[in-house]
């Protein structure tokens, strides 16, 4: 579990200096701060927004999260905020640190990622509204604030090869149970592996116990950098691939998610997270967001994951065009 920092800076208050003090302690560096220029659609200059209203916005430093930290980004900025870019920061704690810190007024996190990384639960809550509805009231006591979360879950999950889900006869992970152990084989990242909501627990639940004779023998799992779970998937390495829900690799290889009938995975929607102290000072954020996320689903998603990880755009590219196409923006004329 993080600990929260006991001081909390008031966000209008954080400058130039003590953001660098943070980056220059982690070896962070801020991001490219490009994104496209843009103009009102129906998100809107705030009325009586402050001049020298300020908004730190951070995100980890994986694609999906780079593209909902532009998109936060041009929101903010459209509204009338003067926005200070630190997205593609590495990893979730030090993301966090910084929300924590008040270095940063906003970022999107993952419920299930916030109940168990953060807040040092050992299960997560498979219901969606049930799992924002703890991390939100556990939360609020280190100063953090959720805000109503996305239809989008990026949620871990088993996919397999389309064809060989039908040559094997699978369609969920209950069905991995019935096959031969032979043909239980699975392409993993290193983290999913130990995670206190990963391999070995799923496992369990599902039956099939980690090193017994007649559950998954060790040699039956191969570890993978995480883009190389997907392509090893694909090639037939394994039979299944821990996968993340969201990711348009899934689409663009061809690959089938298998259902998680046990509900073993838990809810991990995507929500806008505020620094109290700083929505306290901004409380507009939540008015700005809320045309944001219900619009954020896992198909959308997945196309602007596939649109940068398979076609190479810039992640704020494809931030702006997906909030122009959904009238939260406009081009500049």
């Amino acid at each position: 579990m993080n600990k929260p920092s006991t001081t909390r800076v008031r966000l209008a208050a954080v400058g130039a200096a003590a953001v660098g003090l943070l980056l220059s302690g982690c070896g962070l560096q801020p991001a490219a701060s490009y994104v496209p220029e843009a103009d009102p659609g129906s998100i809107q200059p705030v009325e009586g927004l402050p001049d020298d209203a300020k908004l730190t916005v951070t995100s980890k430093n994986f694609t999906e999260q780079l593209i909902l930290g532009k998109i936060a980004v041009l929101a903010t900025k459209v509204a009338g905020f003067e926005v200070t870019d630190l997205t593609n920061v590495p990893g979730s704690q030090p993301a966090r640190e910084l929300l924590l810190s008040g270095q940063a007024g906003m970022t999107w996190e993952y419920t299930g990622t916030g109940w168990i990384a953060y807040l040092g639960q050992s299960a997560g809550i498979p219901d969606k509204q049930e799992q924002w509805q703890a991390v939100h009231d556990a939360d609020l006591a280190n100063g953090v604030t959720w805000g109503d979360p996305a239809p989008l879950n990026n949620t871990y999950a088993m996919a397999i090869r389309t064809e060989a889900a039908q040559e094997l006869g699978v369609q969920s992970i209950s069905d991995i149970a019935r096959l031969p152990v032979e043909d239980r084989t699975f392409c993993l990242e290193a983290e999913f592996n130990s995670r206190p909501d990963g391999m070995n627990p799923l496992l369990e639940k599902y039956g099939m116990p980690r090193g017994a004779p007649d559950g998954v023998p060790d040699a039956n799992v191969g570890i993978y950098d995480t883009g190389a779970v997907y392509s090893a998937t694909d090639a037939g390495e394994c039979n299944f691939g821990e996968v993340f829900a969201t990711d348009g690799r899934i689409d663009s290889l061809g690959l089938t998610v298998l259902e998680d009938d046990l509900a073993y995975f838990p809810a991990y929607n995507a929500a806008p997270v505020f620094n109290t102290e700083a929505l306290e000072e901004y409380p507009v954020l939540v008015d700005i967001f809320a045309q944001v996320s219900p619009l954020l689903t896992d198909e959308e998603l997945r196309k602007m994951n596939l649109a940068v990880d398979v076609n190479g755009q810039e992640p704020a590219d494809v931030a702006f065009d997906w909030m122009v196409e959904k009238g939260l923006i406009t081009a500049p004329e």
